[in-house]
């Protein structure tokens, strides 16, 4: 995991800089720690991104573990809130759920705008490179540009694309894709979706439709519904995942763009809200600048020195 842990702890620059020193500017090294002081920890955890709801219920955590002796200063305060974080991500299962037999189909969803067809190839690089047989499907129809900017992806790592006539039934590019992928003994279909608002309740029926249609074509599929989220929205992003949640079944999310924002705090705060787990983290713009999300290196990444 070296690698993951290398890529990460430059990705996480800004939020490291942003989310210990915040910590840093309360708990001084040294300090001798009281309830107020510790109580200050709140709103510098929510000012990174954090989250309200995880802020407190880390305080409180703090708190608790204060008034029960297990430290007395602000440097066992900073490796308790570690430990903190790492138990809570700890619970998440950020394994990729594969079909016993025949293709696996994952279905990617999100707003325009947050990287979700890099996010798509990159996923398809990724297992490309470990010898699996990957297709995509066009599903984003509404868009000619959307259609062939994954047509180039597709071209570029090497993988079969199936699409339509723009304006195409969506729906139907999906049937189709599972068809071809059943029909070439494909080990991964990745179905891409047009980009859509979790307020545009059409945008999200169709959605739940694509889902149905799959489902119909291949039993228990599909076997991941993934969230496309750009972390440099902070807790935008977290709510947009609550939302997408209340409306179609996700499994799990891909956080894109985590290189250049100080706002990674975010992941922390996702257990607390909606406790879907972050897969994959996108660290980069080429097709390699993707892996999937480690939690122990993750915290050793924000905390690193």
């Amino acid at each position: 995991m070296a690698g993951f842990f290398d890529k990460l702890k430059q990705g996480l620059t800004k939020t490291r800089a942003k989310l210990t020193q915040s910590i840093r500017s309360v708990l001084a090294i040294g300090q001798k720690l009281d309830e107020e002081t510790i109580e200050g920890l709140t709103d510098v955890l929510i000012a990174a991104d954090v989250g309200p709801r995880a802020a407190e219920r880390m305080v409180g955590d703090v708190q608790q573990a204060f008034r029960q002796g297990r430290f007395t200063d602000a440097d066992g305060a900073i490796a308790f809130l570690k430990q903190d974080i790492e138990r809570t991500l700890h619970g998440w299962d950020t394994s990729m759920k594969w079909s016993a037999s025949g293709p696996t189909v994952w279905l990617v969803a999100g707003v325009n705008g947050v990287g979700k067809t890099t996010s798509i190839a990159k996923l398809a690089k990724y297992y490309k490179d470990q010898h699996k047989r990957v297709m995509l499907a066009a599903g984003d129809t509404y868009r000619a540009a959307a259609v062939d900017q994954l047509q180039i992806w597709a071209e570029r790592v090497g993988v079969d694309l199936i699409k339509h006539q723009q304006g195409a039934d969506p729906a139907a590019v999906a049937f189709d894709a599972v068809d071809a992928a059943i029909a070439r003994h494909m080990d991964l279909l990745i179905v891409d979706t047009a980009g859509r608002l979790h307020t545009k309740d059409h945008l999200m029926r169709e959605l739940s439709k694509i889902e149905k249609v799959i489902t119909r074509r291949l039993p228990d599929a599909p076997h991941e519904v993934i969230l496309v989220l750009d972390a440099t929205t902070g807790q935008n992003a977290v709510q947009q995942a609550k939302l997408f949640h209340e409306s179609i079944r996700l499994t799990g999310l891909f956080l894109s763009k985590l290189d250049g924002t100080a706002k990674g705090g975010i992941v922390i705060g996702m257990r607390d809200v909606i406790d879907l787990p972050v897969k994959f983290v996108g660290l980069g713009e080429t097709a390699d600048d993707i892996e999937p999300f480690d939690p122990d290196q993750f915290v050793e990444a924000l905390f690193a020195g």
